[in-house]
């Protein structure tokens, strides 16, 4: 076995992963407490340390990496994932650039890949893009209706509301939040209109109760269908460890056999 090769299988062990997955929980930590101001003031020095580590294990794990796996490190996105965001850190203080190492933070994503349940509600989640997709555009559709019918039913009265296409679509998106619909909007304009409700109820029953509803569902379908792959795959895993362990035995026998003649 190559040195390479070595390197690659020590770097895949569980231990190595469960380390980094520490440092990052841990460099985490120390970019949220750089955000308060006492907690800089008492122990600044000590937590801009803990970062300054954390950040050379990061550069010291992807060259690593890098030596280990070679091109093959770049087809792996969470790869170049970690790459960029560690570059992003390495860069100097530039004033266009600096804010960008708070992206740091988002290795903490990584955590996904350790636990089986939250890689299944992510691809759960990716392979219902597709039909979110069209979801979203009916939601579209929806509200391009909705948005030039509540411009020209109260743009009058209302202006601040409802005077443009892109007023009235963001206090429809509040409405179908259900956030202060109600008595912050609903009602008064039902005070100047008082047929209003028969535009924006069946809009929130449509779009709140209806679209959103299938989103849900269709995010919860991909998610059991996700399940039912990964079961699938460590079902046909063990069936075929058990056939060759059948050949293998089966094998033997033969070879006693003919050994016996």
């Amino acid at each position: 076995m190559s040195f390479r090769e070595k390197l690659a299988q020590f770097l895949e062990q569980p231990r190595v992963s469960s380390a980094i997955v520490g440092v990052i929980i841990i460099n985490a930590i120390t970019l949220g407490m750089e955000t308060s101001s006492t907690l800089m003031e008492l122990w600044g020095p000590a937590i801009l340390m803990i970062d300054r580590l954390c950040l050379s294990i990061f550069v010291i794990e992807i060259a690593l990496k890098l030596i280990a796996y070679g091109g093959r490190f770049f087809r792996s996105g969470w790869n170049l994932f970690d790459f960029v965001i560690v570059g992003i850190a390495l860069v100097p203080t530039a004033q266009g650039l600096s804010v960008l190492r708070a992206l740091r933070i988002l290795r903490v994503l990584r955590v996904i890949s350790v636990a089986p349940s939250l890689r299944r509600v992510v691809e759960g989640f990716v392979t219902a893009l597709p039909g979110m997709g069209s979801v979203f555009l009916l939601m579209a559709i929806i509200f391009y209706i909705g948005s030039v019918m509540a411009t020209k039913l109260f743009a009058a009265s209302f202006p601040d509301w409802f005077g443009s296409l892109g007023l009235s679509a963001y206090s429809l998106f509040q409405i179908m939040t259900l956030e202060s619909w109600s008595m912050g909007i609903v009602r008064p304009v039902m005070e100047i209109y008082p047929y209003a409700w028969v535009f924006f109820v069946p809009f929130i029953m449509v779009t709140t109760f209806a679209v959103v509803n299938l989103l849900v569902g269709l995010i919860v379908n991909s998610m059991q269908d996700a399940h039912a792959q990964e079961s699938n795959a460590a079902t046909d895993s063990y069936r075929d460890e058990v056939l060759a362990r059948l050949e293998a035995i089966e094998r033997n026998l033969r070879i006693e056999e003919n050994d016996k003649k």
